[in-house]
């Protein structure tokens, strides 16, 4: 009879429970145990009316048959499934849960984070949730979004396709495939994950009921992040929500000029800032348990003269980039005795840093380039002679 989020249901059932409730709205008073301040009197009564009209039109008893047909359940505040960090959204914590596919709720959402984002999404964008939501499923984090097209779609197969915890939070009921496009993305999560929806069986998305899922979609997680996100986007609101509940608000940069990161960028420009994300790892330092879930640092690349001793490397930094040079001018320019640069040059030679040219010695074009394929020089590899007969 109530659309979701209504604070007068949750004032009305924190007071005299939700059979109270039902007999309130039946006879159009207000009880007595609930307090309403003078100026929202009228409003009050008005929407007692409004939920009497269509309570006329409620059959709970058919919902649950065709519930228990397509395997449906619902749970509510005290059910074991349910999610306590729902109670944290105070007079508009949903009454109860509308709950498709096997996943237990409360357990999936104890390590979990929303990753969200524009429908009309980019390649970059889609790319980056699907690999994100099977980064984070991999490692046992369940990927809470919305079920749209584009980022939440992206997120949502990443984590079926690494065989993960996800869970779609609908604006309809868990019943109707909507976005239509999805039909086949909701009937797997059916069978293998986990749809949720405050709206009855049945009811089809309103746009006020997008806007709504979204602070469920923050509640449930652990924090949020915004992959792509235009200047006017539901996944803003989501990150609102979130920073309301004091969860942790994440976001992924894109191309500076990209309108489809505008949103994202402006995240990350509010005071406070959300946090600036770009791997799964630093996405679980956020949420993760303190001092146990750290993102490791970004290796530098390793190139093959990154393995050569000081003084080796010393003479292969020696040469010029272009041309040929004498072993007299190397070991000057490397502060190194002749016999040294000798030996070194061999080792050099072997591992096809460098090569004999007329007039000395030149960089082969690989070392110009440190290509990774180039053989790694250890310290102690012996030297024989060169070509040429010539002592090294």
């Amino acid at each position: 009879m109530a659309e979701p989020g209504e604070p007068y249901v949750n004032r009305m059932i924190n007071a005299v429970g939700p059979v109270g409730v039902i007999d309130a709205v039946r006879i159009g008073a207000i009880p007595e145990a609930v307090r309403v301040e003078p100026e929202e009197h009228g409003k009050f009564l008005a929407t007692l009316e409004r939920w009497r009209i269509r309570l006329a039109d409620v059959s709970p008893e058919e919902d649950m048959t065709v519930a228990e047909h397509l395997g449906c359940r619902f749970v509510c505040p005290g059910d074991p499934e349910w999610p306590t960090t729902l109670d944290d959204l105070g007079v508009e914590r949903p009454y109860g849960l509308w709950l498709r596919g096997p996943e237990d709720l409360r357990f999936t959402c104890l390590r979990s984070v929303a990753v969200v984002g524009s429908r009309a999404a980019s390649s970059y964008g889609m790319r980056f949730a699907a690999e994100l939501g099977a980064d984070l499923a991999e490692r046992g984090w369940a990927v809470i979004s919305g079920g749209a097209l584009g980022i939440d779609a992206a997120a949502h197969r990443g984590a079926l396709a690494a065989d993960g915890p996800t869970v779609a939070v609908l604006a309809n009921g868990v019943d109707v495939p909507y976005p239509a496009a999805n039909e086949g993305l909701f009937a797997e999560m059916a069978r293998r994950a986990l749809l949720v929806s405050e709206s009855p069986l049945g009811a089809h998305p309103r746009r006020t009921r997008f806007l709504v899922r979204n602070r469920v979609i923050a509640a449930l997680s652990r924090g949020t992040v915004v992959v792509e996100a235009a200047r006017r986007s539901g996944a803003l609101n989501t990150a609102k929500w979130a920073r309301q509940l004091g969860r942790e608000v994440m976001a992924v940069p894109g191309p500076a000029d990209s309108v489809a990161s505008v949103g994202c960028h402006r995240l990350l420009r509010d005071q406070p800032p959300a946090l600036l994300v770009t791997r799964w790892e630093e996405v679980v330092e956020a949420v993760g348990r303190i001092g146990a879930d750290l993102a490791p640092e970004p290796e530098s690349p390793v190139l093959p003269r990154d393995h050569l001793e000081p003084v080796t490397r010393a003479v292969l930094e020696a040469f010029p980039s272009r041309g040929t040079t004498g072993t007299a001018q190397l070991a000057t320019k490397a502060g190194v005795d002749l016999a040294t640069t000798n030996a070194k040059l061999g080792l050099l030679a072997a591992a096809g840093f460098v090569e004999r040219a007329p007039g000395g010695w030149r960089l082969t074009k690989a070392a110009k380039i440190d290509s990774p394929a180039l053989a790694t020089v250890p310290a102690d590899v012996p030297c024989g002679p060169h070509p040429t007969g010539a002592p090294e």
